[in-house]
């Protein structure tokens, strides 16, 4: 990490522990970023969407999902250890193993067939563990729905995911795209769950959502996070 992502990634940390009064003190302007995000969107990201799910093959949507999935429990396994989770790590790697040779580079999720679960973890989670607070919410162009722990962990976890190795820029930003792609396919299910205003209603989930994440759902009931977290693992 160079030293201008290093100074990005503290002044984040510096960001996430401003206590506010309240959740979305820059809403005025994340509305904004919303709108923008929300015209990019419905003309090119959704569509797109809609495009790839419809011609491609179930069995090759499944497969890539599972191939992006398995690039990430390399930074699972990290995060685990960072969290005090050995086992926990053990079992990540553990399908990383399995899925990225039997699982014929991880098209196949064999792991799961094991017995073995899946996770999903990262290092903003980390820091929340380590009692680093959120902060406020933050609507990022083109990125989305944020806060100032979750762009500080983003940092880390992008050199910990699995595509930190390709050297080739051309390649990976391919595979980004395509991760985009896939990312955003998989969330034209959730959006019949969105209800009245979309701004807020996709606030308060991230915000709801990211809580529940970081603390592993202990001493948390919320039947509509219990059910993202289901959507999104599965």
């Amino acid at each position: 990490m160079n030293l201008k992502k290093l100074t990005s990634f503290f002044l984040l940390l510096f960001l996430s522990n401003i206590a506010v009064g309240e959740d979305d003190p820059f809403e005025e302007y994340n509305r904004k970023v919303w709108a923008f995000n929300e015209f990019l969107d419905d003309n090119f990201a959704k569509p797109t969407a809609e495009i790839y799910t419809s011609f491609t093959p179930d069995f090759i949507e499944v497969g890539i999902t599972n191939f992006f999935r398995n690039l990430n429990e390399l930074d699972n396994t990290a995060n685990q250890l960072l969290q005090g989770k050995p086992l926990l790590a053990i079992n990540d790697f553990s399908r990383f193993l399995i899925n990225s040779t039997i699982g014929l580079g991880g098209f196949i999720d064999v792991g799961s067939r094991f017995g073995l679960e899946r996770h999903d973890e990262d290092f903003g989670q980390t820091l929340g563990v380590w009692g680093v607070g959120s902060g406020p919410f933050l609507m990022i162009p083109l990125y989305g729905p944020s806060t100032p722990r979750g762009l500080a962990g983003r940092s880390v976890s992008s050199v910990l995911s699995g595509t930190f190795a390709i050297e080739e820029t051309d390649v990976r930003i391919g595979i980004t795209a395509l991760d985009a792609l896939e990312t955003r396919a998989r969330y034209l299910e959730v959006e019949t769950l969105i209800i009245g205003d979309r701004y807020s209603f996709i606030r308060d989930s991230y915000m709801q959502y990211q809580e529940f994440e970081s603390s592993d759902g202990e001493n948390q009931t919320d039947d509509f996070i219990e059910d993202m977290d289901d959507f999104l693992l599965d």
